[in-house]
């Protein structure tokens, strides 16, 4: 079975637990801390994952780094993932509860790139065009990549939307080589 379809089970089953103890906000907000967390600290996740290190050694860890800043609830799934050996998938099965509230919850993650960091403002009303365009809460994170030279690539869910001035130039440039061609 893959990591994503065994951390998939697991989150449905912790968000399913953390509704029935109405818990879901504060295990989101944890699962969210336990992810920037591992994210910031590499070193983390590869202990966690390490099979040679034992479960004890593991859980002794979670307590220490997690213990006073997360839910019962959280603590104890993230102590039965690890003595159940799925240390490993903790990281991916955080990443799936959080897609799982999200749907849960109607919200959309869309992603902007720029050429340039954008204004508040501009954020502001990026963020509204794509709410009133979907509906719904659209969570909207923002990206700087100069190499765009102008404009912005718009990405909510599979869909795309590129009025970069780099693809402009790169289909101008294949136009002009077809047209050379016949």
């Amino acid at each position: 079975m893959s990591e994503v379809t065994v951390a998939l089970r697991y989150a449905k089953a912790l968000i399913d637990l953390a509704a029935e103890q109405k818990a879901v906000e504060a295990v989101k907000d944890d699962m969210e801390l336990f992810l920037k967390t591992v994210k910031a600290n590499p070193e983390l996740g590869a202990v966690l994952a390490n099979p040679i290190i034992s479960h004890s050694k593991k859980v002794n860890i979670l307590a220490d780094v997690f213990g006073a800043k997360v839910g019962k609830v959280t603590i104890a799934f993230l102590n039965i993932m690890v003595n159940k050996g799925r240390g490993e998938v903790l990281y991916t099965t955080a990443n799936e509860f959080i897609g799982l509230y999200d749907v849960k919850n109607h919200i959309t993650n869309a992603r902007v790139t720029t050429a340039a960091p954008l204004s508040a403002a501009n954020k502001q009303k990026m963020l509204a065009d794509v709410q009133a365009a979907i509906g719904g809460t659209v969570k909207l994170t923002d990206k700087v990549d100069p190499k765009l030279i102008g404009g912005f690539v718009l990405t909510v869910g599979d869909r795309q939307v590129d009025t970069s001035i780099a693809t402009s130039l790169k289909k101008l440039k294949k136009d002009f080589a077809q047209a050379a061609i016949k």
